[in-house]
């Protein structure tokens, strides 16, 4: 006797009866169900726009890094404010007004202190308007910060203190994640 034999006593096997190596088949026009939950369609990350719906995890870390940076940005600009005024205080100072020198390189250095301070705090405004602007910000605002995390890792380079270290890191890490194809996908995705 043969497996599928038709003159078997035990006959032919059914096809979708369990027990015989046969997956259980609903009938048709039965959706198929697993473990008992009925199954849903597919995720679709890009949704009916045809872009993603959610920002990307490396995008929404880049504009933390952002608003990091710009965080620093407004502390350094108020130290270098602080470090002007107390300039400014000491050259008004009777016994430093006799020595021209001085009087001479505290007037160079506090108007430079007063033009950097203008500057750092100007940069993290910067940081903080380009993460405000990733949520519904087009590819402008995604080169915008890839320049930026490009220009001040660069910038980051040259003091390499602490700060310096970590604006360089977190400025390589903006560069790369909006550089990536999901950020780009991110930033180009149509909008509704």
């Amino acid at each position: 006797m043969s497996f599928g034999d038709p003159n078997s006593p035990h006959g032919q096997p059914q096809q979708g009866q369990p027990g015989y190596g046969y997956p259980q088949q609903a009938p048709q026009g039965v959706p198929q169900q697993g473990y008992g939950y009925p199954q849903g369609q597919p995720a679709d990350p890009y949704g009916s726009y045809g872009g993603p719906q959610e920002m990307p995890g490396g995008v929404k870390a880049a504009r933390v890094m952002l608003f990091v940076i710009g965080g620093l940005q407004v502390i350094g600009a108020i130290l270098f404010a602080l470090t002007a005024a107390t300039i400014s205080a000491a050259q008004n100072s009777e016994e430093l007004k006799k020595d021209v020198q001085f009087e001479q390189l505290a007037e160079f250095s506090t108007g430079a202190i007063w033009a950097a301070t203008v500057a750092v705090l100007a940069w993290g405004v910067l940081a903080i308007v380009l993460g405000a602007k990733f949520g519904k910000g087009g590819n402008g605002i995604r080169i915008t910060a890839l320049v930026f995390g490009i220009i001040t890792a660069i910038l980051g380079i040259y003091p390499f203190i602490l700060v310096g270290l970590a604006h360089t890191v977190m400025a390589i890490l903006i560069a790369v994640f909006v550089g990536k194809s999901d950020g780009a996908a991110w930033f180009n995705r149509p909008r509704g």
